[in-house]
């Protein structure tokens, strides 16, 4: 069960990140999640939207460099050490994980998180059965 991030590969210069926001924004699209990674150059913007294809498409019109990657979306206890439980069971199967960030979504108990790893299947299956719940598409889009 994955859900869909949406890269944007962008020069690194002032106003870019608006520009983004904006022709998402102006399209309807609701982010949900962003994550910006910069370089002295270039940076990338990593999103989870609720119309991953639309936004690719709004973004392709104004010349953006996009592209689309299966990430998961992992639900962890909102509470001190959440996180850690997860990242023990990853490491635990010698899961190496590429790059994460949180958001937060709509709950009194939950937080969420992306996970970039190199087996999508693998990594849902250890999760699974170790009762920790991914996030959906639905989820995504129910946000």
């Amino acid at each position: 069960m994955t859900i869909q991030q949406l890269s944007v590969f962008a020069e690194n210069r002032f106003g870019t990140t608006l520009s983004v926001t904006e022709a998402l924004g102006k399209a309807g699209i609701d982010i949900r999640a962003l994550n910006v990674a910069d370089s002295e150059g270039f940076g990338i913007l990593r999103m989870i939207v609720d119309d991953t294809e639309k936004a690719k498409n709004v973004l392709d019109q104004e010349q953006c460099i996009t592209s689309v990657a299966e990430v998961l979306g992992v639900y962890i206890p909102d509470s001190p050490g959440g996180l850690s439980e997860v990242l023990r069971i990853l490491a635990d199967h010698q899961v190496n994980i590429e790059y994460l960030y949180a958001f937060i979504v709509k709950s009194d108990v939950n937080a969420c998180v992306v996970l970039r790893v190199r087996d999508n299947e693998e990594v849902e299956q250890i999760l699974t059965e170790a009762g920790i719940k991914l996030v959906s598409r639905e989820d995504i889009q129910g946000l």
